[in-house]
């Protein structure tokens, strides 16, 4: 396994270094890279359909002495699509994790991910938790709970399986549309995106054709369940206590952590008390202004607070509006 260097110039956004592409069994995964090559390790994860340019915006705010990568999962952005056949599963994005971080030979870094880059992120340390120093959580649970995992969990599977092959029995050929057409397709669906942020999704997230614009993404990626794992309460305090990170979870006022309607509280409550009474010193909390993607949208309102983290200076900035636990 090996990185490709596509350019080793100095790329348009501050500090950004280059394009990165890593041979993998099915293709490769792309990324891209900023700060100093002899900092400190961080990978960063994007949410659910998004790709590496989620994180444009904020990285730059960042120390710039730190080493930031941000790779496209497997199906996202400029990363090839698994084969025909073979589905996208939670613990197929944690090994990718794996495969890039062995290429990049880290033996220790730390993780900020977003959204469904969180629960990936989350569940990578702790399988690995000796690899994992710090773990930033960006309106994200490190687990999504299900009260009835025993009685649903054969539902989820059953839906998985139907629902890739449904999306294999109806391929297409890609659809060609106009940027018009797609941003206004992305800001529907997505109401806490800017028409800003959108347009920087669609930079990474299409390909230009002689008629219009492509969509990157994989159709098997449509139905988020496919790839996420509903856990217990009993399996996610056993999995939190595994984690050897120190952890910051940072929620947008205005955010959401789970697809399912009035269940995010509920979760939340849990999660904070138990990665509290287990974690101790090791996890902070803060609530900080702004959407779900308010790391794009508003990235100064968690600029400071992760640069502090980063640095080790666990005591949060007084600029954060909310409280650490």
């Amino acid at each position: 396994m090996h990185f490709t260097w596509e350019d080793r110039r100095a790329l348009p956004g501050a500090g950004l270094i280059s394009e990165l592409k890593l041979a993998v069994p099915w293709g490769h995964i792309a990324a891209k890279a900023w700060g100093s090559l002899q900092g400190p390790p961080v990978l960063c994860l994007h949410g659910w359909l998004d790709n590496a340019n989620s994180f444009d915006r904020l990285i730059p705010l960042l120390p710039q002495d730190f080493y930031y990568v941000a790779m496209d999962f497997g199906g996202h952005g400029l990363s090839s699509h698994y084969s025909p056949g073979v589905p996208y599963y939670l613990q197929t994005f944690v090994s990718e994790i794996r495969r890039v971080v062995a290429a990049l030979k880290w033996n220790r870094f730390s993780i900020l991910g977003h959204s469904f880059g969180g629960v990936v992120g989350g569940m990578f340390s702790c399988t690995f938790p000796e690899m994992v120093d710090k773990l930033i959580l960006l309106d994200t649970l490190v687990f999504l709970l299900e009260s009835n995992e025993m009685e649903n969990l054969l539902t989820y599977k059953r839906r998985a399986i139907e629902h890739m092959l449904q999306v294999e029995a109806s391929q297409e050929l890609s659809r060609v549309f106009s940027l018009k057409q797609l941003l206004q397709r992305l800001l529907k669906s997505n109401s806490h995106l800017s028409e800003e942020c959108g347009e920087l999704l669609l930079q990474r997230g299409t390909t230009k054709v002689a008629t219009g614009l492509v969509l990157n993404r994989d159709q098997r990626l449509s139905w988020v369940e496919n790839s996420i794992d509903y856990v217990s309460r009993e399996l996610c305090a056993h999995y939190i206590r595994k984690l050897q990170a120190h952890v910051l979870l940072i929620k947008a006022v205005h955010g959401y952590f789970d697809p399912r309607e009035n269940y995010s509280e509920e979760s939340l409550s849990f999660m904070i008390d138990t990665m509290k009474s287990t974690l101790k010193e090791r996890f902070q909390f803060v609530e900080v202004p702004g959407n779900h993607c308010v790391h794009m949208s508003e990235p100064q309102h968690v600029a400071n607070i992760i640069s502090s983290f980063l640095q080790r200076t666990h005591t949060l900035p007084a600029v954060a509006l909310g409280l650490e636990l």
